[in-house]
């Protein structure tokens, strides 16, 4: 896989990324349908224009870090280091857990399954399509509306995908998470990693996607997606974990969830690692009664660039949603915020809310927020806002009169600010492990 600059300031079409479909698996046994499906996305994929500084979907993104040249997919890891990236994994993981699956380039390592109920599924992609390729056909990439990042998800359909199939049928719920680590190392790599979680009626799971280096200082290249579908009455918590190397290291991650009938999802971004991110979340709010939020605390520093995009879409009468996302920045970082709040013709007595809060740790650092509503229905709560600032001297003064240092105050303070996103969500191993990785990262920080 070749991938060239794109053009940034024409109109006309800018050339294609690469130049041959991201595939190195065989295609025997793979179903008709699915290599029908990435035939068409390479199609669409070649197609597609690279982002231009016209698209408003790209505004205040810095287009240089869509020069992603010269990416091939990777060589397996040798045994000794799929040793050791199983052993840092299992370390890492909360103590207790429904399945734990371990993929490194592209490539699944590990994979347990002590607690999940009976009927469940939970496989990786390939598997699933040689084993129930018809259960995941009914909800595997159906999406087709994305906030930008067009090219990327069609790059990603015509991919070797790595990741995991969640199936849960009606009535089937599990205490505990499902985690998934995804690694990735060698210079000039890229991995394409596929979440597809289904709760039917009643059923409940909650998903841990972890993505990390192998390596530090390297060029990579993650294109992932994560597909949430939710029926009458199912509840799905999906959270993402990113801690790539922040040396050369990009990541994309487009995310689509469809909340039925009195359905509950939940979804969460961490993001602390990489030199480049771009997260889009659609939330789609279909039937009566359903209800999505989401949240994200993100921690950047140096020269790192987080670009979230979000859209929360409700589709019918008496559905509800919130958005809540922390930003803490210091050195030379940037951080973008571009949500809308869409209450569709119909859909009347919605309640749904949008809120950002940036905070900033030097005169260098940069957050750009565009919050916007959209409505039209009657008998609606709707707000959003967003706000930026810095840590305050009262507050650094109340501490250090309690005697603590003034440096030690304002990693208490930023810590406070970025957990009050983490506990929203469920399940306190989930929230202890994401804490952790924050005040890890700090620590890093100095």
């Amino acid at each position: 896989m070749v991938l060239t600059p794109p053009e940034e300031t024409t109109t006309r079409p800018a050339a294609s990324w690469c130049d041959a479909a991201p595939v190195n698996d065989a295609d025997a046994g793979l179903p008709d349908w699915y290599l029908e499906l990435r035939s068409a996305a390479w199609a669409r994929y070649n197609a597609l224009p690279v982002p231009t500084r016209t698209n408003q979907q790209w505004r205040f993104a810095d287009l240089k870090h869509l020069r992603i040249d010269n990416h091939a997919l990777p060589a397996p890891v040798s045994a000794s280091v799929a040793a050791d990236l199983v052993a840092r994994a299992v370390s890492e993981r909360p103590a207790e857990f429904a399945a734990h699956f371990v993929f490194a380039n592209n490539r699944l390592l590990h994979a347990e399954t002590p607690a999940l109920p009976e009927g469940a599924t939970c496989l990786p992609i390939e598997d699933a399509l040689a084993t129930r390729p018809d259960l995941l056909r009914a909800h595997f990439l159906k999406h087709g509306d994305f906030l930008g990042g067009e090219k990327f998800a069609a790059l990603h359909a015509a991919a070797t995908l790595s990741g995991l199939f969640v199936h849960f049928p009606k009535g089937r719920v599990a205490e505990a998470p499902v985690i998934v680590h995804h690694f990735i190392g060698g210079e000039g790599v890229a991995i394409f990693p596929h979440t597809l979680v289904v709760a039917e009626d009643h059923a409940s799971v909650s998903v841990i996607d972890l993505f990390e280096s192998i390596n530090g200082k390297e060029d990579t290249l993650v294109v992932g997606m994560a597909d949430l579908h939710a029926d009458r009455g199912g509840r799905i918590q999906y959270t993402s974990l990113q801690d790539l190397n922040d040396k050369g290291a990009k990541h994309v991650q487009l995310q689509h969830t469809r909340a039925g009938r009195d359905a509950a999802v939940k979804v969460g971004y961490l993001n602390l690692g990489a030199e480049w991110v771009r997260n889009e979340s659609i939330n789609r709010m279909v039937e009566s009664g359903a209800d999505c939020q989401i949240f994200s605390a993100n921690l950047a520093n140096d020269v790192q660039e987080y670009d979230q995009r979000t859209l929360q879409s409700h589709e019918a009468q008496h559905t509800t949603s919130d958005l809540f996302f922390k930003n803490a920045l210091y050195d030379r970082a940037r951080t973008i915020f571009s949500g809308l709040i869409q209450v569709q013709p119909g859909s009347h007595h919605t309640d749904s809310y949008q809120t950002c809060r940036n905070l900033l740790g030097s005169d260098e650092a940069e957050a750009n927020s565009m919050p916007g509503l959209e409505i039209d229905a009657d008998q609606v709560k709707c707000s959003h806002g967003s706000t930026s600032g810095t840590i305050s001297d009262e507050e650094i003064f109340y501490l250090r009169a309690r005697g603590i240092p003034a440096d030690e105050a304002r990693k208490i303070i930023s810590l406070g600010f970025l957990n009050e996103s983490i506990e929203k969500l469920d399940g306190e191993s989930v929230k202890e492990m994401l804490f952790a990785r924050i005040a890890r990262k700090f620590a890093a920080i100095g």
